[in-house]
């Protein structure tokens, strides 16, 4: 049970889980409506699939940092292998593959496309700092991309839109937690923005982000793209991120994890009660 355990805790459920939830938004904003069971559900699990197998990899090449940033993890607590947890990545990988296969030829291109460069992150080019940031945020971005792509509908506005909006809070999310773990990072020798220029400069340009996205979010009603009803989801996201952003401000390593971590809950939250008021016809 400990190993089950250890093996799950890899997969940080709620960061996959989050992907998979962008997904069906970018479905549901191409279409205008919600996409057939079998596209929302590849479209889900697909993502969330090869999310989970990048974030399992990055554990595994993550051990010596982690047992300073992070010691409680599987890999560094001795509740998995390595072993075990690239077999884990691979075969999560492998079917991200086959369930983007199933959907279009066009999703399982874009499917390997953010397994490269999820691994280059992981083996290369997480100590770049900045660049680092930015290769993680466009993946990020690119879950809404995914949703179009895999109805066939790649290019509409909003899509891409909503793709900016979350490849932001996910910059804003890195640079804040390259904030939290500067110890272990120096082992690395990464050129991030704490490590270069200090803890609170990192969180002050975290905070700029935040509220860019927060300036941003009103974009939609301003060009009536939504009715007015559904300002109560983006409100619930846009406040938990301006609690959250100033809180972090103030916090020490682990209560900034914690409030980094509510900011990507509290945005999610905002997309799944935005998605039931359009399956309930809102």
């Amino acid at each position: 049970m400990r190993k089950i355990k250890g093996l799950f805790s890899l997969l940080r459920f709620e960061l996959p889980f989050s992907a998979g939830v962008c997904v069906v938004m970018g479905q549901l904003f191409a279409l205008g409506k919600f996409a057939s069971a079998f596209e929302t559900t590849a479209g889900f699990l697909s993502v969330f699939f090869i999310s989970a197998s990048i974030l399992v990899l990055n554990d595994y090449f993550d051990v010596e940092t982690d047992k300073i940033n992070a010691p409680h993890r599987p890999i560094p607590s001795k509740l998995v292998t390595t072993t075990e947890a690239l077999l884990l990545s691979l075969s999560l990988l492998f079917a991200s593959l086959i369930l983007s296969y199933l959907l279009s030829t066009a999703a399982l291109l874009l499917i390997i496309i953010l397994s490269i460069i999820g691994f280059l992150y992981n083996r290369k080019f997480k100590k770049q700092g900045v660049f680092g940031n930015l290769l993680v945020s466009f993946s990020v971005g690119m879950t809404f991309i995914y949703g179009g792509v895999s109805v066939g509908l790649p290019f509409n506005k909003v899509v891409w839109f909503f793709g900016v909006i979350a490849a932001l809070i996910d910059l804003g999310e890195e640079i804040a937690a390259d904030a939290m773990d500067i110890k272990g990072d120096l082992l690395i020798d990464s050129n991030s923005i704490a490590i270069k220029f200090g803890k609170q400069a990192a969180l002050k340009t975290s905070s700029y982000i935040f509220l860019l996205v927060i300036l941003l979010t009103t974009v939609p009603f301003i060009l009536s793209w939504f009715s007015v009803v559904y300002i109560a989801p983006i409100f619930i996201m846009d406040l938990s991120i301006a609690y959250s952003v100033t809180r972090l401000l103030k916090s020490k390593n682990e209560e900034g994890r914690k409030y980094i971590r509510s900011i990507y809950l509290g945005s999610t939250l905002g997309l799944i009660i935005f998605i039931l008021m359009r399956f309930f016809g809102v």
